[in-house]
């Protein structure tokens, strides 16, 4: 088994959104960045995958099994950090932890206790008076302290000081360092993902856009940007996307060094995660 997700022609719908058969693969030892706009379906299909919504069509499997078929088995073995803190407010870290070792073989409450420590969080004090920073990082000491095979975080590091966020960042690269271990992380900071991720998956309207290596996408792609009449020379073969700005017009390409040769003359500047999303999302198809 290589892949510790497979989703194949997943469906899912809702009166105003619809998932449309969406595949997906995350390899063992690897961290897979979901990126998409607000309502794109990242959430929704960190949901299918946990089975806390059903699917319409389509198979989802973990760790070579079946999701609902196996789901007590296999969520033992996942680590779950979503948007909405799951904890009572009313517990304390302590209480927390006390609670998980009823829910998890595999729970070790010393390294739960070293998270603690390392976040600096209160061990007596309630959730309710943590701030969100707080509540993030109580999150994903849980999430990591029963040695999960699978990490699905959603917006792990929303509201995190860049110092915080950093060493959390060091904590998923150390999680898959055994080439065993897999995260799919859903997340809004792009720039995060251009340090860790090992691919990108761009969900749009329910829709897998493309899921492609980090490197693939920061090597290959690009911008470029031209006049009327400049863009008037390029084949609609080598636009992915372009938008008309007031005074030159943004083409997303998809090979740099082919297009460098085709076109010498044009400005090539180089795209990063968040300008490919803008692009695809606002730019036209020729």
């Amino acid at each position: 088994m290589n892949n510790s997700i497979e989703m194949k022609d997943v469906t899912k719908t809702y009166p105003n959104f619809k998932m449309t058969e969406v595949s997906l693969e995350v390899k063992k030892g690897t961290i897979m960045g979901l990126v998409g706009e607000n309502g794109a379906g990242k959430t929704t299909l960190l949901k299918l995958i946990l089975n806390l919504i059903n699917k319409e069509n389509g198979s989802i499997r973990i760790f070579d099994k079946d999701n609902q078929k196996e789901e007590k088995l296999i969520k033992e073995d996942i680590g779950v950090v979503l948007d909405d803190s799951f904890f009572s407010e009313y517990f304390t870290p302590v209480q927390i932890g006390n609670m998980m070792k009823k829910f998890y073989r595999n729970w070790d409450q010393a390294l739960f206790d070293s998270y603690l420590t390392t976040f600096q969080l209160p061990s007596r004090q309630k959730v309710k008076e943590f701030s969100r920073g707080m509540r993030m990082k109580l999150q994903i000491a849980t999430a990591l302290s029963h040695h999960p095979k699978l990490l699905l975080l959603d917006e792990p590091t929303s509201g995190l000081d860049p110092i915080v966020r950093s060493e959390i960042l060091d904590i998923f690269m150390n999680f898959i360092q055994d080439e065993e271990n897999s995260i799919l992380l859903s997340t809004h900071i792009t720039s995060d993902l251009e340090h860790i991720a090992d691919y990108i998956t761009f969900i749009n309207q329910g829709q897998i856009i493309f899921s492609k290596s980090r490197d693939e996408l920061l090597e290959n792609y690009a911008i470029i940007k031209v006049s009327d009449q400049e863009f008037k020379k390029i084949s609609p073969n080598d636009i992915i996307r372009f938008k008309k700005n007031r005074y030159d017009t943004e083409i997303l390409i998809d090979n740099k060094r082919t297009f460098k040769k085709k076109y010498p003359s044009f400005n090539i500047e180089k795209a990063n995660i968040e300008d490919i999303m803008i692009l695809y999302i606002k730019g036209e198809i020729l």
